[in-house]
């Protein structure tokens, strides 16, 4: 057994012929490009890429598997080096009859079933070629058609206000989905405004592992959230079981944003344009309650819990983690520096020394750093889809 660096959340904005894929990333997000940096700059050993429903996609995929860049392994996933995998999926967005909107992962061990997807849900999405997210379908409608082909189900950031289970639709998973379905979703992702002890206080996650990941749309924000699994080797079949924590196979720790610095935490009123202060749980404008509030996660989970924030022995540590790009000072020329010296981020974030760090960058920085590692930093919370900052 081996620990391993995952990524489950990882858009794919563009086809390498730079046919827009996915709204609101960047360019450089091609499949090629993201399998780079994963390998070469972040050193995360399993990405999960959330577009391949694209038929842009999938013809990217196919010329890699012919010039030989790809290779599929037989237990499932992508082959791109020895020390890197990558799992195919798609992030969709579901509609129920009440109007609320969702998103969910959804990963496919074989490349053939990543394409039959595609061709089912051609019939269930508008313009697909341009389209890899919004659906006709209800949650529990689109977790058939992924349940029918063999792949995984993940309520995707499941409590942010946008396009969360919990945040937009409902108090409980149950209602969304059947008891059967509910029981064969492995895991549900935290988002970036959550933490195992916050999501810990609705009893219907017991059974469900939680994964932390990047939602990137961006290179640069690839890896500001990630898991640590316990696998055998690297394929499909062993993440999985890890996300079913079976045989051995478990996630051995979430490193994630402290929530404060996720762009939903605290309840923010659209109209005077405040974050709030107040304790949770804040539901209206405390200046006006007829403004439009968008509401933080921390609030929303206070309302809809069934139990207080405790930490559960049985589930792994949660460690916050600030991303290199968070820290003041910090740009893409030190970060290049940084790299050029260590490697990758993993090795900058979880392995280099003061010293070794301090050779390269300010005291100050490296104080930062280090700091930033210990989870002291001092932190101003984010809310209403702005991130929350350090302070220095």
């Amino acid at each position: 057994m081996q620990e391993y660096f995952v990524d489950l959340h990882v858009h794919i904005g563009r086809s390498s012929l730079g046919k827009i894929t996915k709204r609101g990333t960047s360019d450089k997000l091609t499949f090629s490009n993201i399998a780079y940096e994963a390998y070469h700059r972040k050193g995360i050993q399993v990405i999960g890429v959330v577009d391949c429903v694209s038929p842009w996609i999938i013809r990217d995929i196919e010329e890699l598997l012919n010039a030989g860049e790809l290779d599929e392994l037989p237990e499932g996933g992508m082959v791109y080096s020895e020390d890197l995998i990558i799992l195919l999926g798609s992030e969709i967005e579901t509609r129920q009859k009440e109007g609320c909107s969702a998103h969910s992962l959804m990963f496919f061990p074989k490349f053939s079933q990543v394409r039959e997807f595609s061709r089912i849900m051609d019939r269930h999405m508008t313009n697909l070629e341009y389209n890899s997210t919004v659906s006709r379908l209800s949650g529990q409608e689109l977790f058939d058609i992924v349940d029918s082909l063999g792949g995984i189900f993940i309520p995707a950031h499941v409590f942010t206000p946008y396009k969360g289970f919990y945040g937009n639709c409902t108090d409980r998973l149950h209602k969304i989905f059947d008891s059967a379905s509910l029981e064969k979703i492995p895991s549900i992702e935290l988002g970036l405004s959550a933490d195992t002890g916050m999501a810990s206080q609705l009893s219907e996650l017991d059974t469900k592992t939680f994964i932390s990941n990047s939602d990137a749309h961006s290179l640069r924000k690839m890896g500001r959230e990630y898991n640590i699994m316990l696998l055998k080797e690297l394929n499909f079949d062993e993440v999985v079981k890890a996300l079913r924590n079976q045989e051995g196979r478990k996630i051995v720790a979430n490193f994630g944003l402290n929530p404060k610095l996720g762009k939903y935490h605290r309840t923010f009123c659209l109209n005077c344009q405040i974050i709030t202060q107040l304790p949770p749980p804040v539901t209206e404008c405390p200046n006006d309650p007829k403004h439009r509030v968008v509401m933080g996660v921390l609030d929303r989970l206070v309302v809809i819990r069934d139990r207080g924030e405790s930490l559960d022995s049985q589930r792994p540590p949660y460690h916050y983690q600030v991303p290199l790009d968070f820290i003041p000072g910090v740009g893409p020329k030190t970060i290049d520096k940084l790299i050029q010296a260590f490697g990758n981020e993993m090795n900058i974030l979880h392995r280099a020394s003061r010293e070794e760090i301090r050779e390269v960058v300010s005291e100050d920085i490296t104080d930062m750093i280090m700091q930033a590692r210990q989870g002291t930093l001092s932190l101003v919370h984010g809310g209403g889809g702005k991130y929350g900052k350090v302070e220095h």
